[in-house]
Formats: structure tokens, sequence, C-alpha cells
């Protein structure tokens, strides 16, 4: 005869259950799934001006003028939007066209010059303030004045300065006893001036990032070297300039994506003559595309689009560069 067995263990408080069984561990979950969510959520939100603003102020201007470049657009088609589709026509009009040579030799010129001298003149400036003598900072405010200006009126003082008659440096030579110079006008020195005065504007930029860069440099290093005897040229030559490297690269990156695409400089003081003596691959296609009664946009658009494609080139050399150093 069999019996029953009688669990006599207390009954199990629902209560208890509750809090320490699985309800407890699935509410914990949806928990936690709401907080992500929130999250998320909260993340998109803070993104969603930027992505709008880039939107609409970057990827569809691109858009627009890579489709500028691949239609034939004249003023009322382009009105009216119905351009037929070209291919790349326009490129090989601008890559035919005579001005499209002296226009990349004077792009590369105004470039090259204009960021090298850039550089060095704001390394020895950086150098020379990080000494922290008296009016250091005072001197340092005073030479970011060329950098605070609107361009248009730094070009116009420039123009002013060097007008042919009643410019104060022509006065300058007056007084030496050197001949006066047409600057603005002479095909000989029209790219020069307009490379001088783009030079003075950008050195305080290259100070600021590179004086950044020097704060950067522990003193300790400089110390120790001063105790084994080194002159100051080795110490800029083994401490101060490889370990200012990577701010150098994105300074000079920076200025060439900046120089690349100067424009208003240029228009201002020269218009990018006399004749094609001073034109770049930015004036030539602001007056392709607004220069004439009958603008051609799509060609306007082509050399605008190969400067892009060359600031592109370079800025992904400097992050394949910048991976090299890294690994």
């Amino acid at each position: 005869m069999t019996t029953a067995r009688v669990d006599r263990r207390p009954p199990r408080s629902p209560v208890k259950s509750a809090v320490t069984g699985t309800g407890d561990r699935t509410d914990a979950s949806a928990f936690r799934r709401r907080q992500r969510r929130r999250s998320r959520l909260t993340a998109l939100a803070f993104l969603a001006p930027l992505v709008l603003y880039l939107a609409a102020f970057y990827v569809y201007p691109l858009y627009r003028n890579l489709d500028l470049s691949l239609r034939d657009y004249t003023v009322r088609s382009f009105v009216a939007g119905d351009a037929p589709f070209s291919g790349l026509d326009n490129f090989r009009s601008v890559l035919d066209d005579p001005t499209f040579g002296p226009a990349m030799r004077h792009t590369m010129i105004f470039t090259f010059v204009s960021i090298v001298f850039q550089y060095l003149a704001g390394l020895a400036l950086a150098v020379f303030f990080n000494r922290h003598f008296r009016l250091a900072g005072t001197l340092r405010a005073l030479f970011l004045i060329p950098w605070l200006l609107p361009l248009i009126v730094s070009a116009s003082t420039w123009s002013w300065m060097l007008n042919s008659e009643s410019g104060v440096i022509n006065y300058a030579l007056h007084l030496v006893g050197v001949s006066p110079v047409d600057w603005l006008n002479s095909p000989s020195w029209a790219l020069t001036s307009v490379i001088v005065a783009n030079i003075w504007i950008g050195i305080p930029f290259n100070l600021v990032i590179l004086y950044s860069g020097l704060q950067n440099i522990p003193g300790e290093l400089y110390e120790a070297a001063a105790l084994d005897g080194a002159s100051n040229w080795q110490q800029f030559r083994c401490i101060t300039f490889p370990l200012l490297r990577p701010v150098s690269a994105i300074t000079l990156l920076l200025g060439l994506v900046y120089t690349l695409k100067v424009f208003d400089l240029i228009w201002i003081m020269t218009k990018g003559g006399p004749g094609d003596a001073s034109s770049t691959l930015a004036t030539w296609s602001y007056q392709l595309g607004f220069g004439t009664l009958l603008p051609k946009f799509g060609p306007g658009a082509a050399v605008g689009n190969m400067l892009i494609l060359i600031a592109l080139v370079f800025g992904l050399l400097y992050i394949r560069v910048q991976k090299r150093q890294e690994s």
C-alpha cells in the first residue's frame, strides 16, 4: 500500500517570486531595451541638425555641380531644368581650351609658393613666440589681424598699396631710387602680387596652429638636450621639427585645400589678368559660369569639379601617410 508524499515545505511567497524570479529578469531586460532605444533616439536628435546642414550645404551643392558638369546647360535650360545629358563633353572642352594650361600652371605655382612661405614664416614666428618674453601675447595677437580682417578689406588694401601710380610700395621704391613697377597690370608681376598678398593673409593661420603644436612638446626634452650640449639648431632639428610633424602635415593640407580655391583675393586685385597672367582654375571657373553674357555653366562646373578632385587626392594621400605613421 503506497502513501502519497505530502509537501510540507511552506508555500513560496508571491512577492518574493516576483522580485527574484523570471519576471524580474524580463522587466529588467525590457527596461534596458527602453533605455538603449531612448539613448539612440537622443543621439539621432542631436545628429539630425548636423546631417541636415551637411545635406543642404555640402551634399546637394556637390550633386548639383556634378549634374551641371554632365549636362549641356544654357540660360534657358538652366531655368527650365531640361538640359540634355552630354556626358564628359564639358570636361573635354575644358581640357582642349587654350586657357586650361596657363590656369593649371598658375594654380600650381600660386598654391605651392603660398603654402611653402606661409608655413616657413608661421613656423619661424611660432618658435619665436614660444620663448615667452614680455609682450609676447600682445604681439601674437597683432599678428592675427590679417587673418581676422574680411578678405575683401585685405584684397582692397593690397590693391591700393600696389597701385602703380599712388601705391605706397612704389613710393617706397622711389625713395630708394628704384623705378616704379606696374604690379597689378604687368603680365610679369600680376601673379607675384597676388601670391605675396595671399602669403600675408595665410601666415597667422600657420602661426596659430604651429604654436599650439609647440605647446604640446614637453620642456624636459629641451632641458635634457641643453645639458647634453645641443645647440638651438640641433634642438630644433632633432626635437621640435620631428615632434611637430603631425601638426605640420594637417597645417599644410588645410593650407593646400584653402589655397586651391582662393578666388576673391585674385578677382579683387587683378580679375585674373592682365589677359590670363594671374588666372587660376578658381577664377577661370567663375569667368566661364558668370563672367560673360552667355555663361557656360557646364564647363565652369567641370573646372570646379577638377579642383574638388585635386583636393580629394591630396586629402587621401594625407590619410594614407597618417595610417603608415601610426602603424
